[in-house]
């Protein structure tokens, strides 16, 4: 007993020492990729596809930017503390484009705010861990957890919010007024955020991509019947831009 209290205070001393030691890195390596991949799995469970392996490297290298911060100056001009503002800086800059790349935009719409947002807050999770912020590291990751599931649930069950829906709706004629449609929107009780029209004098065919804001789980099925009377409609097909 005596000697694996002595090893857990060695070990609890090494990791939480301001140097940088193979010991310590790897703990914080290791750590840093569960916690990501924590984050990752709920994204990949919601189909994204920044999924588990993107987040836990992205945790990973956000660590081991930080650890790198320490250790240079440590090392080279001997200060123990280092300067981690300076590859943190840009540790931050870089996540940002990543984030920007998981975002899809498309007819008016975007898609991948939430994973997006879930990347950064990985990143500095990543780099808490880096500089020994154990313990604020863990409770992000659990208050991540909780707003990404818990409070989905919740805001679903309560049906809390809106959702944006893009209706494409093909007409074999050229629709030159839109009013009939604003005005269905209006009755419904449908916010008509943007529109796009698309003409094809040739084929004497219009297709318009209205992209509307709907209460949360709401019922447009209905709706889709009442445009199909408002002109010579071919198709309509109905998107959902949930934000996931």
């Amino acid at each position: 007993m005596d000697f694996l209290r002595d090893w857990f205070e060695a070990f609890m001393a090494d990791i939480n020492s301001l140097d940088v030691t193979f010991s310590n890195s790897l703990f914080r390596l290791l750590l840093s990729m569960l916690l990501g991949m924590c984050v990752g799995y709920e994204r990949k469970r919601k189909g994204q596809i920044a999924g588990v392996r993107t987040f836990a490297l992205m945790s990973v290298g956000a660590c081991l930017a930080m650890l790198l911060s320490i250790y240079v100056p440590q090392v080279y001009l001997g200060l123990k503390n280092g300067d981690p503002s300076r590859i943190a800086a840009q540790v931050i800059t870089g996540v940002g484009f990543i984030g920007g790349g998981a975002m899809i935009q498309t007819k008016g719409a975007v898609r991948g705010l939430t994973t997006a947002a879930g990347i950064w807050i990985t990143a500095i999770i990543g780099m808490a861990v880096g500089v020994g912020m154990y313990q604020g590291a863990l409770l992000a990751t659990f208050i991540c957890m909780i707003i990404l599931v818990t409070v989905e649930r919740y805001e679903h069950s309560r049906h809390i919010g809106q959702e944006s829906k893009v209706l494409n709706v093909v007409v074999d004629d050229i629709v030159s007024d839109i009013a009939p449609y604003r005005k269905l929107f209006t009755q419904r009780k449908l916010h008509l955020s943007t529109f796009y029209i698309d003409y094809d004098y040739d084929a004497k065919r219009t297709v318009i991509n209205f992209v509307v804001l709907v209460p949360t789980r709401s019922n447009i099925l209905p709706v889709i019947a009442e445009l199909r009377g408002l002109a010579r409609t071919k198709s309509i097909t109905l998107s959902s831009q949930i934000e996931l």
